[in-house]
């Protein structure tokens, strides 16, 4: 890798003689897989030169972060080599980020993780739900998290879990509140924690009421719309896309996916090369709630849009997932990066609705759908809703079905 980089024999010389020779190749052919430029990897290479050189006191490079900023001290040698005075603040800070990454990389970073509290009752119902419940990924994940606040806020209290009581969990739905937390984010803890305690108590690990009496705040059925922008922003965000930037031409193509298909953005940054069948013009979409797959017809629009994404702007990647990071380092895109980029474009152009992310974009795939004149069967099966229910709701953007109920004459009838 040095020979890539470097050209003059005693540069060279000089990366090669270095502590941790090897492990420095290693961390940069590593780099510039993750799509680095070379001016990068070469501006990188002289940074770990100089973490490699503080470091070398500590022979099996085993070194906690405390270690790294005691070492990011003392750049007298730097200055002299330099010529120039150093920002001493900035090259301590670069000195622990560089030194981080690349011991992180090795394997060789002593990070400590405070302890979870009763981290193996946590594990074991993450299995149950797993297994024996069979709930998505992101089910999980998200009940985890709620389980994990509360097991964290009821440690400090200094009681063993077999003490834990209805009033304990009453207490902490009530700081959820105080914290800003909406009635149905509270209700989602509380669902989540009543089916913690319900598997608690066929454990044994606590009181056999626990479970049936947590009561989250009431939520009313169908209470409220679904909120999202309407199709006529939708064009229009889709129209501020069409231009020749690489950013625009792959977020034109995700928006489409969420727009038109009703994807989740879960699906779509899991959906991979494979999954777009060009022969025959579909997409075959991996359901996270249905447990399956879901085939669809390949519009010609989006396929032009995917097809210029793939030609002009996505990296190359050994990576299988269809949408990745611009820059290094190159990775597929993330659901937290989805909704990012899909609210920035939304604000940009001016469209304030309630809620900006991928999912109200789905809302406006639906709505659009509805006033198209599908059902609600058809529209909660394009969908991949599991459940009828799921789908009620967009009965209510039907505003002008709504107005010829609201007008129809029972005088005849009464």
């Amino acid at each position: 890798m040095f020979e890539k980089l470097f050209k003059l024999p005693s540069v060279l010389a000089r990366h090669k003689s270095a502590p941790y020779a090897e492990e420095r190749k290693r961390y940069l052919s590593h780099c510039a897989q993750q799509g680095y430029a070379h001016a990068t990897l070469l501006v990188m290479a002289y940074e770990l030169l100089w973490v490699a050189r503080k470091l070398s006191v500590y022979p099996s490079l085993r070194v906690s972060l405390e270690q790294i900023k005691a070492a990011a001290k003392d750049w007298a040698q730097r200055e002299r080599l330099c010529g120039h005075a150093l920002n001493k603040r900035w090259t301590r800070a670069r000195f622990i980020h560089v030194a981080k990454l690349w011991l992180r990389f090795l394997g060789c970073l002593h990070e400590p993780k405070e302890p979870i509290p009763f981290a193996d009752l946590v594990t074991d119902f993450s299995t149950w739900l797993e297994h024996e419940r069979g709930l998505s990924s992101t089910t999980i994940r998200s009940w985890r998290g709620y389980l994990r606040g509360f097991l964290c806020w009821y440690s400090d209290k200094m009681r063993p879990f077999a003490a834990v009581q209805i009033i304990d969990v009453d207490e902490f739905l009530a700081i959820c509140g105080r914290r800003g937390c909406s009635r149905v984010s509270i209700n989602n803890v509380a669902t989540a924690l009543r089916a913690f305690f319900r598997y608690a108590r066929t454990k044994g690990w606590c009181a056999s009421s626990i479970a049936q009496a947590i009561k989250g705040p009431r939520i009313y059925a169908q209470e409220g719309l679904p909120s999202g922008p309407s199709w006529d922003e939708v064009r229009h965000l889709l129209a501020s896309m069409e231009t020749n930037r690489p950013g625009d031409i792959r977020d034109r193509a995700i928006v489409m996916l969420f727009a038109v298909y009703g994807f989740r953005a879960t699906e779509v940054a899991k959906l991979r090369l494979e999954d777009i069948d060009w022969r025959h013009d579909q997409i075959i979409m991996s359901r996270v709630k249905g447990r399956g797959s879901q085939v669809y017809p390949l519009s010609p629009t989006v396929g032009n849009a995917i097809v210029r994404y793939l030609r002009e702007v996505r990296p190359q990647s050994s990576r299988r997932e269809v949408f990745l990071t611009l820059a290094a380092p190159l990775r597929p895109i993330s659901r937290a990066g989805l909704y990012s980029l899909t609210s920035r474009r939304m604000l940009k152009i001016g469209i304030h609705t309630p809620h900006r992310g991928p999912h109200s974009l789905r809302h406006a795939c639906a709505a659009h759908l509805v006033s198209e004149g599908f059902s609600l069967k058809e529209i909660g099966d394009y969908l991949g809703h599991r459940s009828s229910s799921a789908t009620r709701i967009y009965a209510k953007v039907d505003i002008e079905g709504l107005r010829e109920v609201a007008t129809f004459d029972l005088g005849g009838l009464i």
